[in-house]
């Protein structure tokens, strides 16, 4: 009875709002306040997420070019590009040598690329005045410094491609205001490019990333102008300037003179560094001073060690042999190598994982067992000569995998793809 009411009252109201003229859409549930059918209860509407922004493409890589054009390219952008003081006529230059971006080795191709960039200014950038790289020079002149690294790379930005070109990065720092001024690049193709390490480098026993260098290369390859490039490489300018001029006397054969400047050096903010310790011992072995040099190599160690976690040793060997290769009887003295890293060792109580690498050449599979025979060989050497470090030392082999030149070269400009390193480990209880 009572749904029946309901029923003729909703009727007669359906039937006046028709007579007043309201249409019929407007007869809805909405507008009678009537509850909604439950197959009609629609759940709450959720505002769909915006689509996420599309990735802008990869730059597709640059172009590589001639050596020439390439540096040439590369220095024209940095020093176009500089923001200096307009009230300045003259500008006054230092170049800290140009480095290898991975090895901080200088090079054939490294100090042609520095003569380029000198002739350049001194042909189209007449403002600016290369000075000597000096203490004299930092201390009075107040000069900008030019730095630059040179590194192969596979240019398609494949890490484990072949290094099929080199990049250029040049930075031009303002000492005074602690900031990058200007940078340059380009990337250059490596047909006529000669990467030997110069005699120094190429003579040094030891190599690791030590903070100097990685200062010098981050200064370089990490900032933007505007930014304050890092304070390590300004703390330790002064030293750096008498490490160049010792590394330019060993070159000459000018030992003495290299063993003072090295000397000099260590001491000073920011001296002790792998170089120094290099440039001690090549300079002392040299001028037949055995002992000088045997301690500046275990310094080298320990702050080979203390610093990168490892050290790498050039320990070069005969192609696909264990045995040491012997350049018209003038090796390195390998034996009071392996001694001094064993006194070394045990010295500081440590454990070590020592490693061997190969250079490209070859089959992999080949390469991977070479690179374990050499460090088991070396290994071994190292435990004969300290009976305490037995069960201390674990070899093991990474083949070709981790080459830091990969030029495949084959001879002194990638020496180091053909290392064996000393890396410390947790010794066990």
């Amino acid at each position: 009875m009572m749904v029946a009411r309901s029923l003729l009252w909703l009727s007669l109201y359906l039937s006046l709002l028709s007579s007043a003229g309201v249409p019929l859409h407007a007869q809805s549930r909405t507008a009678l306040q009537l509850p909604p059918l439950a197959d009609q209860v629609q759940p709450p509407q959720r505002a769909e997420a915006a689509p996420p922004p599309a990735l802008a493409p990869a730059p597709p890589p640059q172009m590589p070019l001639d050596f020439d054009i390439a540096i040439q390219k590369a220095a024209d952008d940095l020093l176009s590009k500089a923001r200096l003081d307009d009230s300045v006529e003259e500008v006054n230059i230092v170049i800290d040598p140009l480095i290898d971006g991975v090895t901080g080795a200088q090079s054939s191709a490294t100090h042609l690329e520095e003569r380029r960039i000198v002739e350049l200014v001194k042909n189209r950038y007449p403002r600016f005045r290369v000075v000597p790289f000096s203490p004299e020079s930092i201390l009075l002149k107040q000069p900008l410094v030019l730095i630059g690294t040179f590194t192969p790379i596979n240019n398609d930005g494949d890490a484990s491609g072949p290094r099929d070109a080199y990049r250029i990065c040049l930075a031009l720092a303002d000492l005074g205001r602690q900031t990058i001024v200007s940078k340059g690049s380009a990337r250059a193709l490596p047909e006529g490019v000669d990467p030997t390490p110069d005699s120094f480098f190429k003579d040094s026993p030891g190599y690791a990333r030590d903070p100097a260098t990685e200062a010098y290369v981050k200064s370089c390859q990490e900032k933007r102008i505007g930014d304050s490039f890092d304070q390590a490489y300004s703390e330790g300018i002064l030293a750096a300037t008498l490490v160049n001029q010792g590394i330019e006397a060993y070159n000459a054969g000018r030992y003495r003179a290299a063993l003072d400047l090295y000397m000099r050096a260590v001491v000073m903010p920011g001296g002790e560094q792998l170089r120094v310790f290099n440039g001690i011992y090549l300079a002392s072995y040299k001028l037949h001073r055995t002992r000088t040099a045997m301690d500046a190599f275990g310094r080298m160690i320990d702050f080979g060690l203390k610093n990168s976690d490892y050290l790498a040793i050039k320990f070069l060997f005969k192609p696909g042999s264990t045995q040491f290769y012997n350049d018209k009887g003038e090796h390195a003295p390998y034996n009071a190598w392996i001694g001094k890293i064993a006194e070394r060792t045990a010295t500081n109580q440590s454990c070590l994982e020592v490693i061997g690498h190969t250079s490209a050449t070859g089959l992999p599979a080949l390469n991977d067992r070479l690179s374990v025979l050499r460090a088991d060989f070396i290994k071994e050497r190292v435990e004969a000569e300290e009976s305490s470090l037995q069960g201390r030392l674990l070899a093991s082999g990474k083949g070709s995998r981790e080459m830091l030149v990969g030029t495949g070269r084959d001879d002194p400009s990638d020496a180091l793809d053909r290392r064996v390193e000393f890396k410390i480990l947790r010794c066990q209880a």
